[in-house]
């Protein structure tokens, strides 16, 4: 089951860590043996130091970075609570849909944050490692940087709105390119689609990132906040129907055939048998 109702997080069991420093709040994605994979967990932790970090003054901007080789290398399948259940298919279905739409609730708390967020990626940037870097305001990528949306290469639909991000900034064609395919791109040709907007050499990525967002810091904080808001009004129009659809996709996906061959093919890396059921 999701936990939906507790506000703390138990030591030893912290997917994000928050530490402020110099007006930066330092948002650290810290299971690096995991690849930093993301579970429903990850998602209450991430709502959780969202809600901490809107009304600190302290804080004028967000780094989002990671632990390890790998930004986020996609959900972490072996999470507790990971599937959820239902006494029908029906039911099921309808469990997910409400948990997707919880987790949807997360995310927009933290896409929508008064500060602007500026992601350091590298490494693997996968699923959705790629979605929660989408949801920054400014990324940042190394040059080993790998970005992809496999869903469909597992039977699942996109379900945090990533597709939805990439046609935003990058246009439809291309957000059906990565998701339709599940193709793998590097981080110069992200940079091209105009998904990150700069590319550093991995050792430079924190000095850089960390650069950009003291640039943003050093400015009028409620200028900066304003702006902020004034773009995502503009861009994000539609957005929000946009991600009720994707959560039913999402639930259909997630509870169907197709996605229980998808996962146990990967797992024993052969070639899946979609039937389309």
């Amino acid at each position: 089951m999701i936990d939906t109702t507790s506000t703390d997080i138990p030591e030893g069991e912290e997917r994000l860590r928050l530490d402020v420093e110099d007006d930066i709040g330092v948002l650290t994605l810290c299971r690096p043996a995991k690849l930093n994979a993301w579970s429903w967990e990850s998602t209450r932790q991430l709502g959780l130091f969202a809600d901490r970090i809107r009304f600190d003054d302290s804080i004028r901007v967000v780094l989002l970075r990671a632990e390890g080789r790998a930004f986020c290398a996609g959900i972490d399948v072996t999470a507790p609570g990971g599937a959820i259940t239902g006494r029908s298919g029906a039911e099921r279905t309808r469990n997910y849909y409400e948990g997707l739409r919880w987790a949807h609730e997360r995310f927009a708390a933290f896409a929508r944050l008064p500060q602007p967020v500026v992601a350091a990626v590298q490494g693997y940037c996968l699923g959705f490692g790629f979605e929660l870097a989408l949801m920054a305001d400014v990324r940042v990528a190394a040059a080993d940087a790998v970005f992809a949306l496999p869903e469909a290469q597992l039977g699942v639909a996109v379900d945090a709105g990533g597709d939805l991000r990439i046609a935003r900034e990058a246009g439809a064609g291309w957000a059906k390119f990565l998701a339709l395919t599940g193709r793998r791109l590097d981080a110069v040709t992200v940079e091209r689609l105009h998904l990150v907007q700069l590319v550093v050499e991995r050792g430079e990525l924190d000095k850089e990132a960390r650069g950009v967002a003291a640039e943003i810091a050093a400015n009028a904080a409620l200028a900066v906040q304003g702006i902020k808001r004034d773009i995502d009004a503009y861009v994000d129009a539609g957005l929000a129907a946009a991600l009720d659809r994707t959560a039913m996709s999402a639930a259909l996906t997630l509870t169907s055939e197709d996605s229980r061959e998808g996962y146990a093919a990967r797992g024993a890396r052969r070639v899946p048998g979609f039937e389309g059921k």
